[in-house]
């Protein structure tokens, strides 16, 4: 099992040059950026926690760009790029040109949101975000394989476009799909390439792994292989990975919060060993 990071890039913590090379310098295997275009001021959260700092948070591909630009083999991505509020045919070329700037190194982690808010500032609608998450990506899978690529969907229509460049992973950056929620393992079998649940503590780990062997069931069912999991916002502890790690999770990224430079790098070392332990030979 590879561990990884996760965290907002922003003017709350490390730039991302040099988050980067602190994570690759570590043996972390992986960084993980969310995205957020904007807050509205009303936004409330669920869990009752204050919204401003989202506000702050970098582009994705603009961040990844410059860690990119700094490190030679650690896996960068989304955690998660926001579908629901871009357009498909931008999107495909960032994905493409981040793939191939960085050497084949990127994962697209993809949601549908959770502030409807945001959304509707997009034009979008969230009780339809789902299915424009999974019209968008599908979209997305024709730009990056298709020579001449067209797409007739109820949200997507285009007749046939050129566009490159191509990812240079083949056939495209592996395609994380976000959630916890009902029907998540509909969507990452009818268009991901891999799950990306979040861990919500030690008590959900059990029914990650509940959910992780369905998954895998259906996933042999329709006949495909294993599905790749990874799961963001994992505790940094030893148990917890194991635990994971039992489930036959593929990828922990452990969230690196807000904080002075100097503790967060205190933290990415104290979190070092649990990476190198633990890091898949392959």
């Amino acid at each position: 099992m590879d561990i990884g990071i996760t965290t907002f890039a922003g003017g709350y913590g490390l730039e991302p040059p040099t988050l980067g090379r602190a994570v690759e310098e570590r043996g972390f295997e992986s960084l993980f950026f969310p995205e957020h275009t904007h807050i509205p001021v009303r936004s409330q959260r669920a869990d009752g926690q204050p919204t401003r700092m989202f506000a702050e948070t970098y582009d994705p591909f603009v961040a990844l760009s410059a860690v990119a630009a700094v490190t030679t083999t650690i896996t960068i991505g989304t955690g998660v790029c926001l579908v629901t509020q871009r357009d498909p045919i931008v999107t495909a070329k960032e994905v493409a040109c981040i793939d191939r700037l960085s050497g084949g190194r990127f994962v697209f982690g993809v949601g549908a949101g959770w502030n409807r808010l945001e959304l509707a500032n997009h034009g979008t609608d969230p009780r339809t975000r789902m299915a424009l998450l999974a019209d968008r990506v599908l979209a997305m899978r024709q730009i990056w394989t298709t020579d001449e690529a067209e797409y007739h969907g109820k949200f997507v229509d285009f007749d046939p476009i050129w566009s490159w460049p191509k990812p240079l992973r083949r056939p495209h950056p592996p395609v994380l799909v976000g959630g916890n929620g009902p029907g998540t393992e509909d969507r990452v079998l009818a268009f991901g390439d891999g799950w990306f649940p979040q861990c919500d503590g030690v008590a959900g780990i059990a029914e990650l792994k509940r959910r992780a062997v369905t998954l895998r069931q259906q996933a042999a069912e329709v006949g495909r292989g294993p599905i790749p999991i990874t799961v963001f916002n994992v505790p940094p502890d030893p148990g917890s990975l194991d635990a994971l790690a039992d489930a036959g999770i593929d990828r922990c990224l452990l969230l690196l919060p807000a904080g002075a430079e100097s503790e967060l790098l205190g933290r990415l070392d104290a979190w070092a060993p649990l990476a190198s332990g633990r890091r898949r030979s392959t």
